[in-house]
């Protein structure tokens, strides 16, 4: 099995500081979470620290 892309779930700062590990290794994240905010900064931060794979911040559903 090769993997290629890691979700993440939850873009606060665990998940967050989750996707910066395993961008620059060369997976493609995908970063899931039900808060815009919490998406932003996530998007905020990529451009601060950059990364070789890429990392894509969704918003995914509404709160329940």
């Amino acid at each position: 099995m090769n993997v290629q892309t890691v979700g993440v779930v939850g873009a606060g700062q665990m998940g967050n500081g989750i996707s910066h590990v395993f961008a620059p290794s060369g997976f493609d994240v995908i970063l899931s979470d039900i808060s815009e905010d919490a998406l932003a900064r996530a998007r905020k931060d990529r451009g601060k620290h950059g990364a070789a794979g890429r990392k894509r911040a969704d918003h995914r559903g509404q709160p329940r």
